[in-house]
């Protein structure tokens, strides 16, 4: 006899944090909340310390309180320094040359030269986009879309048939990516190869679009018919399956990291002139 298959449900609240991963069990409004102001603030910087110091922070709470894996630790160690690097270049030679040629040369090719105030002023704007992403990681990398939802429907007061709507929509992509898989998976079973090649591999994705089309219209009017047939949008509010609740340990959370983003401020006082 074979064993019945589990099922998931993708709307159950995570689980538990364990071995101090604390991160996961915040209410996802918190971690926004607590990092908003460096992030607002971050874009009127102009300093190379303050953004440096912002995603040490960030990087801090983000190894103390999230799961890490290997996507992740690549994402946080390999691909945002790679990024810094190719962004902080690439703005040092976009900037005016008449406006930094006082600074010290970095480097010079025949009758070009870039001067280390280029440099500084490119690298201070990728540092302030890594700062910015780090700090947006605390909750991107830790909050799932049916939480966040649930939390903006529960205590900011969002219409359930905006939040539930928007999540429902966001679902599709997963959908499309199973279903794209399906329809691959059959034309190469009937040997619809088509060569080899970039033009081909056009050839191939053309192909796809109707199939894919036709799917997505097919699951959009079963989603409208379970909608419809739950009463979604009868009545002005909705009882919730699950909650998340907004704890002590949101409030300090918010209160801590304020705290420690404003003592970074005040110790490199980026207004400085």
């Amino acid at each position: 006899m074979t064993a019945p298959v589990p099922t998931v449900d993708p709307y159950a609240p995570g689980s538990s944090a364990s071995g101090g991963r604390l991160l996961i069990t915040l209410n996802p409004l918190a971690k926004i909340a607590a990092v908003l102001p460096a992030v607002v603030v971050l874009v009127f910087v102009r300093d190379l310390i303050t953004p440096l110091c912002m995603i040490a922070l960030a990087y801090a709470v983000i190894l103390i309180g999230a799961r890490l894996t290997a996507r992740t630790v690549m994402l946080l160690f390999l691909v945002i320094p790679l990024g810094i690097v190719a962004i902080g270049f690439g703005f040092s030679i976009w900037v005016d040359a008449a406006g930094v040629d006082t600074t010290a040369p970095f480097l010079q090719i025949g009758g070009w030269t870039l001067f280390t105030g280029a440099v500084q002023i490119g690298f201070t704007t990728a540092l302030r986009l890594a700062a910015i992403l780090a700090l947006t990681l605390i909750g991107g990398l830790t909050t799932t879309g049916p939480d966040l939802v649930r939390a903006g429907i529960q205590h900011l007061r969002v219409p359930y048939r905006i939040g539930y709507t928007a999540l429902a929509a966001y679902r599709f992509v997963p959908r499309f990516g199973y279903e794209l898989s399906v329809i691959r998976a059959a034309h190469r079973v009937r040997g619809h190869h088509g060569g080899r090649g970039p033009f081909a591999r056009i050839a191939r994705g053309w192909g796809y679009i109707v199939p894919l089309l036709a799917s997505a219209i097919r699951h959009a009017e079963r989603v409208a018919l379970a909608m419809d047939a739950r009463a979604f949008g009868a009545h002005p509010t909705r009882t919730e399956r699950y909650t998340v609740p907004f704890r002590v340990r949101d409030t300090v959370f918010i209160v801590l990291f304020i705290a420690a983003s404003w003592a970074i401020l005040a110790l490199t006082f980026p207004w400085q002139p």
